[in-house]
Formats: structure tokens, C-alpha cells, sequence
């Protein structure tokens, strides 16, 4: 990934931000760009909780090639408290923890090292609520 593509994911992938729908309050992620017909100005940014409750879960045991050191780790479906289902890594849980319709909030983590250009891509994950 290049320095200026991580830049303009930056509002996403570090504070959650989706869009909203300026007329009838609708929410999604990750933002987009304007539909076909749609004028610029019909959605907003919009800032998204974090919080949210696992909607499906799995355990990766075959990592992509350059995640292997991580193995196994869980993924999730998360369904956010704005109503978008947002896929994420979950992180700081153990897999027997876990249970579909448990609350989690997104964290920040460190989500791969670029290598020779020394870039450290940083992103959200979601963990289990504490308390």
C-alpha cells in the first residue's frame, strides 16, 4: 500500500467514519462515492460509534500470505449500533470467548508492516466490551 492511498483511508480506518444520508437518515460504510443519479451533496461524513454486537464469527487457521505469524485469528461480521455490518478482525478475546450477539467497541491496532518503505498501517479492529 503507498503512503497516499493509507492518507486519504486515514477518517476510516482510524475513527470509524461512514456516511449519512442528509434526507432520510440512512447509514453506511465505508464511505462512497455518489451513485449514478445521486447529486454530491446527498450524504454526509458521519463519525460511527464503534460500538456494535457480533452479527457472524470465524477462526482463520490459513492466514493470507504475509499474515501467518498471526494464526489462528477470529474475524467477524460486526453489526454496528448505526445499523451498517462492517467486516473486522477481533482482537484481545479468546475464540471460546466469543458468541454471535456479543457487544464489541472498535479499537486501533496496528494491521500490517509495509516492509522496506517503513510504513506501519494502522486500522480498526474490534474487541470484546469490557466490563
Amino acid at each position: 500500500m503507498d503512503i497516499a492511498k493509507h492518507w486519504r483511508q486515514r477518517a476510516t480506518r482510524y475513527r470509524l467514519e461512514g456516511q449519512r444520508h442528509r434526507v432520510d437518515g440512512t447509514v453506511r460504510f465505508p464511505p462512497q462515492p455518489p451513485a449514478l443519479g445521486e447529486q454530491g451533496d446527498e450524504w454526509e461524513s458521519y463519525a460511527l460509534s464503534g460500538c456494535g454486537e457480533i452479527y457472524s464469527f470465524s477462526v482463520l487457521r490459513q492466514a493470507p500470505s504475509g499474515f501467518e505469524h498471526l494464526t489462528p485469528y477470529p474475524v467477524a461480521l460486526v453489526k454496528l449500533a448505526e445499523g451498517p455490518l462492517v467486516s473486522a478482525q477481533l482482537t484481545d478475546c479468546a475464540e471460546e470467548e466469543l458468541a454471535i450477539g456479543q457487544p464489541v467497541e472498535m479499537v486501533t491496532r496496528q494491521l500490517m508492516d509495509s516492509g522496506a518503505d517503513g510504513l506501519l498501517v494502522y486500522g480498526y479492529k474490534f474487541r470484546p466490551l469490557l466490563g
